[in-house]
């Protein structure tokens, strides 16, 4: 169900109920999406699937295609000190 932001909050306890019951419950700020109030349980399922398909930040790099790109050779300029 669709709640406008004003709706959400005089009824909020319909709100919790429904998520409960399992059906996702939508508010609108200003006549746009805003959020969506699911259940606890849900929440929790939905991090866990998508922490078990997320790879490590060093895996995404070792996967990074390289396309036998060429690379330009940096010399490093001299420095005085």
């Amino acid at each position: 169900m669709m709640w406008t932001l004003q709706d959400a909050k005089n009824r909020f306890s319909a709100v919790v109920d429904a998520a409960l019951a399992g059906r996702p419950q939508e508010v609108t700020r200003r006549g746009k999406p805003a959020v969506v109030v699911i259940s606890s349980e849900e929440y929790q399922r939905l991090v866990a699937v998508a922490g078990a398909d997320r790879g490590s930040f060093a895996d995404h790099l070792l996967a990074f295609p390289s396309d036998g790109a060429d690379r330009i050779e940096a010399v490093p300029r001299d420095v005085a000190f």
